[in-house]
């Protein structure tokens, strides 16, 4: 493996490091195999390299295997350097990079782009058990298309007060100087609302929200304070604009890059903009650079695995539209 000063820091020289494909896999090792390679069939370490070929073969279960097995990139005939191109450009993008930029940017068809998008969409969901304390700000708003870009016949139902169904309402929870967690959610009434309050944070903890009366009933077990927006947003320390600017940052992306989500694929949009927020600091407090958060990605891509039949729902509820 190169040296670490050696490695890319812009994108720049990640498109000039990763266009070798043997640079490519070496990397992918260190991340993946730190402690040596074993096959991700069976874990045996007895196996050969077929450098000609570039991939190994097993000596416990007889079989060969490359890089990418047992990875978001299994099956994939895109070359290691695209696929880490892509996931440069999509972990660093403020505002997120759509199916048809990086189609153009790398030589692919849109449909090529928009799996590749999601399968690093898959790298960068970091589910966690540990619940947030401290001071804790929770807050929901609906995500979905605006009136102008609407079908006139759409147009009208909204107008006259029955069109709320075209809106996915999602949930998020911020503690204060550290992480965001998101989640769609099936509707803002009480049950919900307070499910997944419970979820995420820890007893006791200093809680803010707005005055949705769907948060009714915490103030027993959090210490709820509430900030009625008809009135004033700041009120001392009760507040939620710590996830206002989330939100923000979110729709921005939806609304200028990816233009149409479909709710189906809501979740991952959330992860993608979770990830960024999450790690746009490194633990010391500094900006965290671009060539760290990709690492990150990178180090999250193996033992996971996303088909077109899962991310298309054709096994279970049909086809979506390729959007995004």
């Amino acid at each position: 493996m190169s040296n670490e000063n050696s490695l890319p820091k812009t994108l720049q020289e990640a498109i000039v490091y990763f266009s070798d494909t043997d640079r490519c896999i070496a990397y992918a090792i260190k991340l993946r195999w730190a402690k040596g390679i074993d096959c991700p069939r069976c874990g045996s370490t007895e196996h050969s390299y077929i450098s000609t070929r570039r991939i190994w073969f097993c000596k416990g279960c007889k079989k060969q295997f490359t890089i990418k097995v047992g990875t978001i990139m299994e099956d994939s005939p895109i070359g290691l350097d695209k696929w880490m191109t892509a996931a440069w450009l999509i972990c660093n993008c403020k505002n997120g990079i759509s199916s048809y930029e990086i189609a153009r940017d790398l030589g692919l068809s849109q449909k090529t782009a928009w799996f590749l998008d999601h399968r690093i969409r898959a790298a960068m969901q970091n589910g966690s058990f540990d619940k947030f304390s401290g001071h804790v700000e929770a807050d929901e708003t609906f995500i979905g298309g605006k009136a102008r870009n609407m079908h006139a016949g759409k147009r009208a139902l909204r107008i006259t007060g029955t069109g709320g169904k075209d809106k996915t309402p999602v949930m998020g929870i911020l503690e204060r100087g550290g992480k965001v967690r998101t989640s769609v959610i099936p509707n803002r009434k009480k049950n919900a609302l307070q499910s997944e309050v419970r979820k995420h944070v820890e007893a006791g903890s200093a809680l803010y929200t707005d005055a949705l009366l769907s948060y009714d009933g915490l103030a027993g077990e959090y210490a709820h304070k509430v900030v009625d927006h008809a009135v004033r947003y700041v009120d001392g320390k009760i507040h939620t604009n710590g996830l206002e600017n989330f939100w923000s940052l979110l729709k921005r992306g939806i609304n200028g890059t990816y233009v149409s989500v479909e709710p189906y694929h809501l979740f991952r949009y959330l992860d993608e903009q979770s990830f960024r927020y999450n790690n746009r600091k490194s633990e010391d407090g500094e900006p965290m650079s671009d060539a760290a958060r990709f690492e990150l990605v990178m180090g999250n891509v193996f033992g996971k695995r996303l088909t077109w039949n899962q991310l298309t729902g054709k096994e279970t509820a049909g086809q979506t539209s390729v959007n995004g």
